[in-house]
C-alpha cells in the first residue's frame, strides 16, 4: 500500500501549525545537512578492510546463515540447497525485483508477493518462506536494513518462518552511520518504516531463556552476490 500521500498530508498539517509552508524548502534541507555535517560522531569500531568477511562473521555471530556466490543468476540453487538441507518446502513468496531469476529451473515454487495474512490459512500450505533484498547489509553488526516501500514490502522478511536475503556485495556498508548516510543521499527522505534485522527473531522474556521465533522468523539466511 502506498502511504506518501497520506504521510505528506499529515505532515503539512504540522507545518502549518508551526506557521511554515506545506512543503520542505532547500533552505531548511540545507541547514540539515549542515547540521549533520558538523555534528560530532561518537566513536566507531574498527572495521576489518574486508567488509564481506566482518560482515559474513558478525552475521553468523548473530545466528543467520551465510552462503556466496557468484552471480544473481546462482541465487535460486543457493536457495535450493538451502531449502533442502534443512527439509523445508519449496516454496516461498519473493519481492518483485527477485521475480525475473530462474526459479522454476530449480523446481522452486516463487510468487512476486507479500505473504498472507490470514491466519485460519492451513500451515502446510501458507506463506513458510520470504526471499528478499536488502538496501544495505551492516559490517559492524551483521545486521541487514530494509526499507519500506510499495516494492520492498517488509513482511516478507518479517512475517514468514524463514527469511532469505539476497545481498550484493557491493550494499555491505561499515557500520550504522554509513547506512543512514546513504539512505539520505540514494532517497532524500526516510521511508515509512525502516527495519534494521540482526539475525532470527529472540526473546529471552520467559525465565531469561532465549527462544528464537518469537516476534519473526525462526531463521535468517544471507545468500552473499559478488556480481551486482
Amino acid at each position: 500500500m502506498e502511504t506518501n500521500a497520506a504521510r505528506d498530508r499529515i505532515f503539512a498539517r504540522i507545518r502549518a501549525a508551526q506557521g511554515r509552508g506545506a512543503t520542505v524548502t532547500t533552505g531548511e534541507r540545507e541547514a540539515v545537512d549542515d547540521y549533520l555535517a558538523r555534528h560530532p560522531q561518537g566513536p566507531q569500531p574498527a572495521i576489518a578492510a574486508d567488509r564481506v568477511e566482518a560482515f559474513s562473521l558478525q552475521a553468523q555471530k548473530m545466528a543467520s546463515t551465510v552462503e556466496r556466490v557468484a552471480t544473481l543468476a546462482d541465487v535460486p540453487g543457493a536457495v535450493s540447497r538451502y531449502l533442502d538441507g534443512l527439509g523445508l518446502v519449496r516454496r516461498a513468496v519473493a519481492w518483485d525485483s527477485l521475480g525475473d531469476l530462474p526459479w522454476q529451473a530449480q523446481g522452486l515454487d516463487v510468487a512476486c508477493r507479500p505473504p498472507a495474512r490470514d491466519p485460519q490459512v492451513d500451515h502446510d500450505h501458507g506463506d513458510l518462506v520470504g526471499i528478499t533484498g536488502c538496501f544495505v547489509a551492516i559490517a559492524e553488526t551483521g545486521s541487514l536494513m530494509l526499507l519500506s516501500g510499495p516494492q520492498t514490502f517488509a513482511s516478507a522478511a518479517l512475517l514468514p518462518e524463514t527469511h532469505i536475503a539476497v545481498v550484493p556485495v557491493s550494499r555491505i556498508v561499515a557500520n550504522l552511520e554509513e547506512a543512514f548516510a546513504r539512505m539520505r543521499a540514494e532517497h532524500g527522505q526516510l521511508p515509512r518504516a525502516t527495519n534494521v534485522i540482526s539475525g532470527p527473531s529472540r526473546t529471552g522474556d520467559i525465565e531469561q531463556t532465549i527462544v528464537l521465533g518469537a516476534h519473526g522468523p525462526y531463521r535468517v539466511h544471507v545468500i552473499l552476490v559478488d556480481q551486482d
